[in-house]
Protein backbone atom coordinates (compact mmCIF):
# COMPACT_ATOMS: atom_id res chain seq x y z
CA UNK A 1 0.00 0.00 0.00
CA UNK A 2 2.64 2.40 0.44
CA UNK A 3 4.36 1.18 -2.66
CA UNK A 4 1.23 2.39 -4.56
CA UNK A 5 0.36 5.31 -2.61
CA UNK A 6 4.24 6.09 -2.99
CA UNK A 7 4.33 5.58 -6.61
CA UNK A 8 0.99 7.56 -7.66
CA UNK A 9 1.87 10.85 -5.30
CA UNK A 10 5.36 10.81 -7.04
CA UNK A 11 4.18 10.54 -10.48
CA UNK A 12 1.50 12.91 -10.20
CA UNK A 13 3.78 15.62 -8.83
CA UNK A 14 5.37 15.52 -11.07
CA UNK A 15 3.52 18.64 -12.96
CA UNK A 16 2.08 21.32 -11.18
CA UNK A 17 0.90 22.85 -13.79
CA UNK A 18 -1.31 19.54 -13.93
CA UNK A 19 -2.21 19.34 -10.77
CA UNK A 20 -3.15 23.10 -10.59
CA UNK A 21 -4.98 22.59 -13.42
CA UNK A 22 -7.00 19.47 -11.97
CA UNK A 23 -7.46 21.35 -8.90
CA UNK A 24 -8.65 25.04 -9.35
CA UNK A 25 -10.91 23.48 -12.77
CA UNK A 26 -12.50 21.56 -10.14
CA UNK A 27 -12.89 23.77 -7.52
CA UNK A 28 -15.11 26.16 -9.57
CA UNK A 29 -17.40 23.67 -10.98
CA UNK A 30 -17.98 20.16 -9.49
CA UNK A 31 -17.09 21.77 -5.92
CA UNK A 32 -19.92 24.40 -6.26
CA UNK A 33 -22.46 21.35 -7.70
CA UNK A 34 -21.34 19.19 -4.78
CA UNK A 35 -21.84 22.17 -2.00
CA UNK A 36 -25.44 23.44 -4.16
CA UNK A 37 -26.60 19.23 -3.43
CA UNK A 38 -26.60 19.85 0.68
CA UNK A 39 -26.24 23.54 1.17
CA UNK A 40 -30.39 24.00 1.21
CA UNK A 41 -31.04 21.23 3.57
CA UNK A 42 -29.79 23.41 6.36
CA UNK A 43 -31.56 26.91 5.80
CA UNK A 44 -34.82 25.25 4.76
CA UNK A 45 -36.78 26.32 7.39
CA UNK A 46 -35.84 29.74 7.79
CA UNK A 47 -36.12 29.89 4.05
CA UNK A 48 -40.10 28.94 4.16
CA UNK A 49 -40.31 31.22 6.83
CA UNK A 50 -38.73 33.90 4.48
CA UNK A 51 -41.79 32.87 2.24
CA UNK A 52 -44.15 33.29 4.53
CA UNK A 53 -43.17 36.90 5.72
CA UNK A 54 -42.49 38.20 2.02
CA UNK A 55 -46.30 36.49 1.29
CA UNK A 56 -48.00 38.74 4.02
CA UNK A 57 -46.02 41.74 3.03
CA UNK A 58 -47.44 41.48 -0.28
CA UNK A 59 -51.18 39.84 0.60
CA UNK A 60 -51.70 40.87 4.11
CA UNK A 61 -52.13 36.83 4.83
CA UNK A 62 -50.20 33.75 5.90
CA UNK A 63 -48.93 31.63 2.89
CA UNK A 64 -50.55 28.43 3.02
CA UNK A 65 -49.39 25.07 3.79
CA UNK A 66 -49.57 23.98 -0.43
CA UNK A 67 -48.43 27.57 -1.37
CA UNK A 68 -45.21 27.01 0.59
CA UNK A 69 -44.77 24.00 -0.03
CA UNK A 70 -45.13 24.28 -3.96
CA UNK A 71 -42.32 27.19 -3.51
CA UNK A 72 -40.16 25.16 -2.14
CA UNK A 73 -40.36 22.30 -4.18
CA UNK A 74 -39.74 24.50 -6.97
CA UNK A 75 -36.93 26.02 -5.32
CA UNK A 76 -35.14 22.64 -4.70
CA UNK A 77 -36.08 20.86 -8.14
CA UNK A 78 -35.26 23.88 -10.52
CA UNK A 79 -31.83 23.12 -9.70
CA UNK A 80 -32.03 20.17 -11.97
CA UNK A 81 -33.94 21.82 -14.72
CA UNK A 82 -31.14 24.49 -14.92
CA UNK A 83 -28.70 21.65 -15.17
CA UNK A 84 -30.58 20.33 -18.01
CA UNK A 85 -30.32 23.73 -19.95
CA UNK A 86 -26.76 23.50 -19.24
CA UNK A 87 -26.40 20.39 -20.38
CA UNK A 88 -27.60 21.06 -23.62
CA UNK A 89 -26.14 24.14 -24.11
CA UNK A 90 -22.71 23.17 -23.17
CA UNK A 91 -21.54 21.24 -26.44
CA UNK A 92 -22.30 24.81 -28.57
CA UNK A 93 -19.93 26.74 -25.62
CA UNK A 94 -17.34 24.40 -25.80
CA UNK A 95 -17.24 24.27 -29.52
CA UNK A 96 -17.12 28.01 -29.53
CA UNK A 97 -14.79 28.88 -26.59
CA UNK A 98 -12.78 25.66 -25.57
CA UNK A 99 -12.53 23.74 -22.51
CA UNK A 100 -10.98 26.28 -20.22
CA UNK A 101 -12.66 29.57 -21.81
CA UNK A 102 -16.08 27.47 -21.05
CA UNK A 103 -15.10 26.56 -17.28
CA UNK A 104 -14.24 30.51 -16.92
CA UNK A 105 -17.52 31.75 -18.60
CA UNK A 106 -18.93 29.49 -16.73
CA UNK A 107 -18.20 31.21 -13.45
CA UNK A 108 -20.36 34.22 -14.50
CA UNK A 109 -23.17 32.09 -13.63
CA UNK A 110 -21.80 31.23 -10.12
CA UNK A 111 -21.24 35.07 -9.11
CA UNK A 112 -24.86 36.08 -10.66
CA UNK A 113 -26.78 32.99 -8.88
CA UNK A 114 -24.95 34.33 -5.72
CA UNK A 115 -26.05 37.57 -6.15
CA UNK A 116 -29.47 36.79 -6.15
CA UNK A 117 -29.38 34.33 -3.92
CA UNK A 118 -27.78 36.58 -1.33
CA UNK A 119 -30.03 39.61 -2.25
CA UNK A 120 -33.41 37.62 -2.21
CA UNK A 121 -34.15 37.90 1.49
CA UNK A 122 -33.09 41.72 1.73
CA UNK A 123 -35.36 42.42 -1.30
CA UNK A 124 -37.92 40.47 -0.29
CA UNK A 125 -38.26 38.76 -3.49
CA UNK A 126 -38.26 34.71 -3.32
CA UNK A 127 -38.45 35.13 -7.08
CA UNK A 128 -34.33 35.91 -6.79
CA UNK A 129 -33.71 32.62 -4.46
CA UNK A 130 -35.74 30.43 -7.62
CA UNK A 131 -33.81 32.34 -10.44
CA UNK A 132 -30.26 31.95 -8.39
CA UNK A 133 -30.93 28.22 -7.90
CA UNK A 134 -32.08 27.72 -11.77
CA UNK A 135 -28.77 29.95 -12.55
CA UNK A 136 -26.61 27.77 -10.36
CA UNK A 137 -27.91 24.93 -12.01
CA UNK A 138 -27.15 26.17 -15.95
CA UNK A 139 -23.70 26.26 -14.07
CA UNK A 140 -23.55 23.04 -12.54
CA UNK A 141 -25.42 21.26 -16.06
CA UNK A 142 -21.94 22.78 -17.82
CA UNK A 143 -19.37 22.09 -15.41
CA UNK A 144 -20.46 18.57 -15.48
CA UNK A 145 -19.67 18.51 -19.41
CA UNK A 146 -16.10 21.25 -19.80
CA UNK A 147 -14.71 19.88 -16.51
CA UNK A 148 -14.29 16.36 -17.62
CA UNK A 149 -13.74 16.87 -20.78
CA UNK A 150 -10.98 19.05 -19.88
CA UNK A 151 -9.30 16.67 -17.28
CA UNK A 152 -9.25 14.54 -19.75
CA UNK A 153 -7.59 16.04 -22.40
CA UNK A 154 -4.87 17.62 -20.37
CA UNK A 155 -3.67 14.50 -18.52
CA UNK A 156 -1.32 11.76 -19.74
CA UNK A 157 -2.83 8.20 -20.05
CA UNK A 158 -1.46 6.39 -17.08
CA UNK A 159 -3.42 9.51 -15.02
CA UNK A 160 -6.16 10.02 -16.65
CA UNK A 161 -8.07 8.67 -14.17
CA UNK A 162 -6.38 9.58 -11.16
CA UNK A 163 -6.72 13.24 -12.49
CA UNK A 164 -10.39 12.99 -13.61
CA UNK A 165 -11.86 11.98 -10.03
CA UNK A 166 -10.67 15.02 -8.97
CA UNK A 167 -14.21 15.72 -10.19
CA UNK A 168 -15.55 13.56 -7.78
CA UNK A 169 -13.37 14.27 -5.26
CA UNK A 170 -14.65 18.07 -5.44
CA UNK A 171 -18.28 17.18 -5.71
CA UNK A 172 -17.93 15.46 -2.28
CA UNK A 173 -15.90 17.80 -0.72
CA UNK A 174 -18.42 20.43 -1.81
CA UNK A 175 -21.46 18.51 0.19
CA UNK A 176 -19.52 18.01 2.86
CA UNK A 177 -18.57 21.65 3.16
CA UNK A 178 -21.84 22.80 2.54
CA UNK A 179 -23.10 20.43 5.34
CA UNK A 180 -20.58 21.94 7.73
CA UNK A 181 -21.18 25.62 7.13
CA UNK A 182 -24.94 24.77 7.10
CA UNK A 183 -23.96 23.63 11.07
CA UNK A 184 -26.00 26.17 14.04
CA UNK A 185 -22.77 26.81 14.89
CA UNK A 186 -21.62 28.60 11.78
CA UNK A 187 -23.89 29.98 9.06
CA UNK A 188 -27.14 27.92 9.97
CA UNK A 189 -28.87 30.18 11.48
CA UNK A 190 -31.73 32.83 10.81
CA UNK A 191 -29.73 35.82 10.74
CA UNK A 192 -26.87 34.34 8.64
CA UNK A 193 -28.11 31.35 6.28
CA UNK A 194 -27.91 34.32 3.39
CA UNK A 195 -24.29 34.11 3.74
CA UNK A 196 -23.97 30.07 2.56
CA UNK A 197 -25.27 31.29 -1.13
CA UNK A 198 -22.93 33.66 -0.93
CA UNK A 199 -20.26 31.49 -0.49
CA UNK A 200 -20.95 30.14 -3.58
CA UNK A 201 -19.10 33.36 -5.37
CA UNK A 202 -16.12 31.97 -3.37
CA UNK A 203 -14.47 28.88 -5.38
CA UNK A 204 -16.17 30.75 -8.59
CA UNK A 205 -13.75 33.74 -7.88
CA UNK A 206 -10.67 31.54 -7.48
CA UNK A 207 -11.10 29.83 -11.01
CA UNK A 208 -11.06 32.89 -12.03
CA UNK A 209 -8.29 34.33 -10.74
CA UNK A 210 -6.08 31.10 -11.39
CA UNK A 211 -7.20 28.66 -14.22
CA UNK A 212 -6.25 32.10 -17.00
CA UNK A 213 -3.02 31.20 -16.54
CA UNK A 214 -2.92 27.46 -17.33
CA UNK A 215 -3.42 25.99 -20.56
CA UNK A 216 -5.99 25.33 -22.95
CA UNK A 217 -6.52 21.01 -23.90
CA UNK A 218 -3.67 20.30 -26.10
CA UNK A 219 -5.85 18.20 -27.53
CA UNK A 220 -8.12 20.95 -28.42
CA UNK A 221 -5.63 23.31 -29.57
CA UNK A 222 -4.09 20.97 -32.34
CA UNK A 223 -7.29 19.17 -33.17
CA UNK A 224 -9.47 21.98 -33.53
CA UNK A 225 -7.87 24.82 -33.63
CA UNK A 226 -4.69 23.58 -35.82
CA UNK A 227 -2.36 25.21 -33.40
CA UNK A 228 0.72 22.80 -33.07
CA UNK A 229 2.74 25.21 -30.85
CA UNK A 230 0.21 26.17 -28.38
CA UNK A 231 -0.87 22.84 -28.35
CA UNK A 232 3.42 21.59 -27.24
CA UNK A 233 3.67 24.29 -25.08
CA UNK A 234 0.67 23.54 -23.27
CA UNK A 235 1.70 19.49 -23.07
CA UNK A 236 4.76 20.74 -21.79
CA UNK A 237 3.54 22.80 -19.27
CA UNK A 238 1.01 20.04 -18.21
CA UNK A 239 3.84 17.09 -18.06
CA UNK A 240 6.77 18.92 -16.89
CA UNK A 241 9.04 17.87 -19.21
CA UNK A 242 10.12 19.07 -22.92
CA UNK A 243 10.34 16.45 -25.23
CA UNK A 244 6.21 15.86 -26.03
CA UNK A 245 6.43 14.51 -29.09
CA UNK A 246 5.49 11.22 -27.98
CA UNK A 247 2.23 13.16 -27.31
CA UNK A 248 2.34 15.11 -30.24
CA UNK A 249 2.01 12.02 -32.40
CA UNK A 250 -0.24 10.21 -30.62
CA UNK A 251 -2.94 13.41 -31.26
CA UNK A 252 -1.51 13.65 -34.84
CA UNK A 253 -2.72 9.91 -35.40
CA UNK A 254 -5.96 9.96 -34.26
CA UNK A 255 -6.42 13.49 -35.89
CA UNK A 256 -5.25 12.04 -39.40
CA UNK A 257 -7.66 9.20 -38.98
CA UNK A 258 -10.67 11.73 -38.00
CA UNK A 259 -9.10 14.41 -40.99
CA UNK A 260 -12.76 14.60 -42.60
CA UNK A 261 -14.84 14.49 -39.71
CA UNK A 262 -15.83 17.67 -38.10
CA UNK A 263 -17.10 18.11 -34.38
CA UNK A 264 -20.10 15.31 -34.82
CA UNK A 265 -24.09 17.06 -33.59
CA UNK A 266 -25.70 14.68 -31.52
CA UNK A 267 -27.92 13.60 -34.14
CA UNK A 268 -25.02 12.01 -36.34
CA UNK A 269 -23.92 10.47 -33.16
CA UNK A 270 -27.05 9.19 -32.62
CA UNK A 271 -26.98 7.39 -36.20
CA UNK A 272 -23.41 6.59 -35.71
CA UNK A 273 -22.96 2.75 -36.30
CA UNK A 274 -19.55 2.96 -34.76
CA UNK A 275 -20.21 3.99 -32.04
CA UNK A 276 -23.36 2.98 -31.19
CA UNK A 277 -22.08 0.91 -27.90
CA UNK A 278 -20.01 3.21 -26.66
CA UNK A 279 -22.89 5.37 -26.26
CA UNK A 280 -25.56 2.84 -24.96
CA UNK A 281 -22.95 2.41 -22.69
CA UNK A 282 -22.16 5.88 -21.26
CA UNK A 283 -26.33 6.16 -21.15
CA UNK A 284 -26.91 3.08 -18.93
CA UNK A 285 -24.12 3.83 -16.65
CA UNK A 286 -24.96 7.98 -16.27
CA UNK A 287 -28.24 6.30 -15.66
CA UNK A 288 -27.22 3.87 -12.99
CA UNK A 289 -25.51 6.38 -11.49
CA UNK A 290 -28.63 8.41 -10.52
CA UNK A 291 -30.73 5.64 -10.74
CA UNK A 292 -28.54 3.47 -7.88
CA UNK A 293 -30.53 5.03 -5.24
CA UNK A 294 -27.62 7.20 -3.35
CA UNK A 295 -30.06 10.24 -3.48
CA UNK A 296 -33.05 8.27 -1.96
CA UNK A 297 -30.27 7.26 1.35
CA UNK A 298 -30.86 10.44 2.16
CA UNK A 299 -34.67 10.01 2.73
CA UNK A 300 -34.05 7.56 5.53
CA UNK A 301 -31.36 8.72 7.65
CA UNK A 302 -32.39 11.11 9.83
CA UNK A 303 -35.05 8.14 10.76
CA UNK A 304 -32.79 5.79 11.58
CA UNK A 305 -30.64 7.71 13.92
CA UNK A 306 -33.94 8.54 15.58
CA UNK A 307 -34.71 5.41 16.22
CA UNK A 308 -30.95 4.60 17.20
CA UNK A 309 -31.71 7.16 20.22
CA UNK A 310 -29.98 10.30 19.09
CA UNK A 311 -31.42 13.33 20.07
CA UNK A 312 -32.34 16.05 17.63
CA UNK A 313 -29.57 18.50 18.76
CA UNK A 314 -26.83 16.24 17.64
CA UNK A 315 -27.94 14.66 14.46
CA UNK A 316 -26.26 17.48 12.21
CA UNK A 317 -23.08 16.63 13.87
CA UNK A 318 -23.84 12.65 13.06
CA UNK A 319 -24.65 13.22 9.55
CA UNK A 320 -21.85 14.64 8.92
CA UNK A 321 -20.22 11.76 9.18
CA UNK A 322 -21.82 10.67 5.83
CA UNK A 323 -20.21 13.59 4.08
CA UNK A 324 -16.79 12.59 5.53
CA UNK A 325 -17.03 9.34 4.24
CA UNK A 326 -17.98 10.47 0.58
CA UNK A 327 -14.90 12.64 0.84
CA UNK A 328 -12.93 9.57 2.07
CA UNK A 329 -13.84 7.21 -0.28
CA UNK A 330 -13.63 9.35 -3.69
CA UNK A 331 -10.19 10.12 -2.31
CA UNK A 332 -9.03 6.24 -1.70
CA UNK A 333 -10.71 5.96 -5.18
CA UNK A 334 -8.70 8.14 -7.25
CA UNK A 335 -5.54 6.53 -5.74
CA UNK A 336 -6.05 3.21 -6.83
CA UNK A 337 -7.82 3.44 -10.27
CA UNK A 338 -4.77 3.15 -12.28
CA UNK A 339 -3.73 0.22 -10.42
CA UNK A 340 -6.94 -1.32 -10.41
CA UNK A 341 -9.18 -0.12 -13.30
CA UNK A 342 -12.21 1.54 -13.88
CA UNK A 343 -14.12 -1.75 -14.78
CA UNK A 344 -13.48 -3.24 -11.28
CA UNK A 345 -14.11 -0.28 -9.68
CA UNK A 346 -17.80 0.83 -11.27
CA UNK A 347 -18.94 -3.08 -11.09
CA UNK A 348 -17.55 -3.54 -7.16
CA UNK A 349 -19.13 -0.46 -6.33
CA UNK A 350 -22.36 -0.95 -8.25
CA UNK A 351 -22.66 -4.50 -6.39
CA UNK A 352 -21.61 -3.58 -3.00
CA UNK A 353 -24.69 -1.05 -3.41
CA UNK A 354 -26.47 -3.97 -3.94
CA UNK A 355 -25.53 -5.91 -0.98
CA UNK A 356 -25.78 -3.66 1.35
CA UNK A 357 -28.93 -1.88 0.11
CA UNK A 358 -30.36 -6.10 0.54
CA UNK A 359 -29.22 -5.72 4.09
CA UNK A 360 -30.57 -2.16 4.67
CA UNK A 361 -33.98 -3.41 3.75
CA UNK A 362 -33.72 -6.23 6.20
CA UNK A 363 -32.52 -4.46 9.00
CA UNK A 364 -35.23 -1.74 8.27
CA UNK A 365 -37.80 -4.07 8.59
CA UNK A 366 -36.67 -5.35 12.18
CA UNK A 367 -35.73 -1.93 13.52
CA UNK A 368 -39.23 -1.97 15.84
CA UNK A 369 -38.29 -5.03 17.36
CA UNK A 370 -34.43 -5.39 17.78
CA UNK A 371 -32.80 -2.27 19.34
CA UNK A 372 -29.81 -2.30 18.19
CA UNK A 373 -30.82 -2.47 14.68
CA UNK A 374 -31.12 0.81 14.07
CA UNK A 375 -27.16 0.67 14.17
CA UNK A 376 -27.16 -1.50 11.44
CA UNK A 377 -28.85 -0.09 9.43
CA UNK A 378 -26.93 3.76 10.02
CA UNK A 379 -23.69 1.33 9.49
CA UNK A 380 -25.46 0.25 5.68
CA UNK A 381 -26.46 3.64 5.03
CA UNK A 382 -22.52 4.79 5.13
CA UNK A 383 -21.11 1.82 3.06
CA UNK A 384 -23.40 2.57 0.42
CA UNK A 385 -22.20 5.70 -0.06
CA UNK A 386 -18.71 4.49 0.57
CA UNK A 387 -19.58 1.94 -2.14
CA UNK A 388 -21.14 4.75 -4.58
CA UNK A 389 -18.04 6.82 -3.84
CA UNK A 390 -15.60 4.15 -4.46
CA UNK A 391 -16.43 3.95 -8.34
CA UNK A 392 -19.99 4.56 -9.67
CA UNK A 393 -20.17 8.33 -7.88
CA UNK A 394 -17.23 9.41 -10.43
CA UNK A 395 -15.72 7.21 -13.29
CA UNK A 396 -19.23 7.67 -15.31
CA UNK A 397 -17.81 11.39 -16.51
CA UNK A 398 -13.95 9.56 -16.79
CA UNK A 399 -15.88 6.87 -18.92
CA UNK A 400 -17.86 9.24 -21.13
CA UNK A 401 -14.42 11.55 -22.51
CA UNK A 402 -12.63 8.21 -22.83
CA UNK A 403 -14.91 6.42 -25.14
CA UNK A 404 -14.99 8.81 -27.64
CA UNK A 405 -12.61 10.26 -30.03
CA UNK A 406 -12.14 14.06 -29.64
CA UNK A 407 -15.09 15.00 -32.75
CA UNK A 408 -17.42 12.87 -30.77
CA UNK A 409 -16.71 13.86 -27.58
CA UNK A 410 -18.88 17.15 -27.19
CA UNK A 411 -22.04 15.30 -28.21
CA UNK A 412 -21.19 12.44 -26.43
CA UNK A 413 -20.95 14.55 -23.03
CA UNK A 414 -24.62 16.67 -24.33
CA UNK A 415 -26.35 12.75 -24.08
CA UNK A 416 -24.44 12.38 -20.92
CA UNK A 417 -25.53 15.19 -19.42
CA UNK A 418 -29.14 15.15 -20.43
CA UNK A 419 -29.28 11.72 -19.15
CA UNK A 420 -27.57 12.69 -15.78
CA UNK A 421 -29.85 15.37 -14.93
CA UNK A 422 -33.46 13.48 -16.34
CA UNK A 423 -32.36 10.77 -14.00
CA UNK A 424 -31.81 13.07 -11.15
CA UNK A 425 -35.03 14.45 -11.56
CA UNK A 426 -36.88 11.56 -12.03
CA UNK A 427 -35.68 9.90 -8.75
CA UNK A 428 -37.19 12.99 -7.26
CA UNK A 429 -40.53 12.93 -8.60
CA UNK A 430 -40.80 8.86 -8.46
CA UNK A 431 -39.26 7.95 -5.40
CA UNK A 432 -41.76 9.76 -2.71
CA UNK A 433 -44.53 7.43 -4.76
CA UNK A 434 -42.35 4.17 -4.66
CA UNK A 435 -41.51 4.62 -0.73
CA UNK A 436 -44.84 5.31 0.43
CA UNK A 437 -45.91 2.33 -1.48
CA UNK A 438 -43.27 -0.13 -0.89
CA UNK A 439 -42.09 1.37 2.11
CA UNK A 440 -38.79 -0.04 3.46
CA UNK A 441 -38.87 -2.61 0.92
CA UNK A 442 -38.49 0.73 -1.91
CA UNK A 443 -34.70 -0.33 -1.41
CA UNK A 444 -34.70 -3.40 -3.68
CA UNK A 445 -36.08 -1.11 -6.55
CA UNK A 446 -32.38 0.21 -6.60
CA UNK A 447 -30.96 -3.36 -5.85
CA UNK A 448 -32.60 -4.25 -9.39
CA UNK A 449 -30.76 -1.24 -10.86
CA UNK A 450 -27.04 -1.54 -9.36
CA UNK A 451 -27.34 -5.90 -10.13
CA UNK A 452 -28.67 -4.82 -13.63
CA UNK A 453 -25.74 -2.20 -14.36
CA UNK A 454 -22.96 -4.87 -12.75
CA UNK A 455 -24.11 -7.13 -15.38
CA UNK A 456 -23.82 -4.98 -18.26
CA UNK A 457 -20.35 -3.42 -17.63
CA UNK A 458 -19.19 -6.70 -16.76
CA UNK A 459 -20.48 -7.90 -20.46
CA UNK A 460 -19.71 -5.09 -22.62
CA UNK A 461 -16.92 -2.68 -20.41
CA UNK A 462 -13.48 -3.00 -21.81
CA UNK A 463 -10.55 -1.83 -19.43
CA UNK A 464 -9.74 1.53 -20.58
CA UNK A 465 -6.55 2.22 -18.03
CA UNK A 466 -3.53 2.95 -19.99
CA UNK A 467 -4.97 3.41 -23.25
CA UNK A 468 -4.77 6.02 -25.55
CA UNK A 469 -8.32 7.16 -27.20
CA UNK A 470 -7.52 5.33 -30.60
CA UNK A 471 -7.09 1.87 -28.58
CA UNK A 472 -10.36 2.61 -26.65
CA UNK A 473 -12.09 3.27 -29.83
CA UNK A 474 -10.29 -0.35 -31.62
CA UNK A 475 -11.71 -2.37 -28.49
CA UNK A 476 -15.09 -1.46 -29.10
CA UNK A 477 -14.50 -2.38 -32.97
CA UNK A 478 -15.97 -5.91 -33.15
CA UNK A 479 -19.00 -5.01 -31.07
CA UNK A 480 -19.86 -2.45 -33.22
CA UNK A 481 -19.28 -4.93 -36.22
CA UNK A 482 -17.35 -1.90 -37.29
CA UNK A 483 -13.62 -2.61 -38.35
CA UNK A 484 -11.19 0.80 -37.79
CA UNK A 485 -8.11 0.89 -38.76
CA UNK A 486 -5.56 1.08 -36.55
CA UNK A 487 -3.68 4.02 -36.06
CA UNK A 488 -0.07 1.85 -36.67
CA UNK A 489 -1.99 1.42 -40.32
CA UNK A 490 -3.48 4.86 -40.69
CA UNK A 491 0.57 6.00 -40.32
CA UNK A 492 1.66 3.35 -42.89
CA UNK A 493 -0.82 4.74 -45.45
CA UNK A 494 -0.05 8.10 -44.75
CA UNK A 495 3.89 7.68 -45.25
CA UNK A 496 2.82 5.55 -48.24
CA UNK A 497 0.74 8.27 -49.96
CA UNK A 498 4.06 10.68 -49.38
Amino acid sequence: VKLMLLDCMTSIMCSSCLLCAAFFGSLGSSFLYGYNLSVVNAPALYIKAFYNKTWIERYGEPISTETVTLLWSVTVSIFSIGGLFGALSATLIIKVLGRKGTLLLNNSFAVIAAVLLSLGEMSRSFEMLIIGRLIMGVDSGIALSALPMYLGEISPKHFRGMIGQFNSILICLGVFTGQVLGMPELLGQESTWIYLFSFLALPAMLQLCVLPFLPESPRYLLMERRDEAGAEKAFQRFLGKKDVSQELEEVHMEARAQDKLHTVSVLQLLKSPAVRWQLITVIITMACYQLCGLNAIWYYTNGILREAGFTESILPYITLSTGAIETLAAIISGLVIERIGRKPLLIFGFFSMAVFFSLLTVFLNFQDRVSWMPYLSYVCILAVIASFCSGPGGIPFILTGELFEQSYRPAAFMIAGTVNWLSNFAVGLLFPFIQETLQSFSFLVFVAVCILGSIYLYVVLPETKNKTFMDISQSFAKINKMPIPSPAQDATKMQTSL
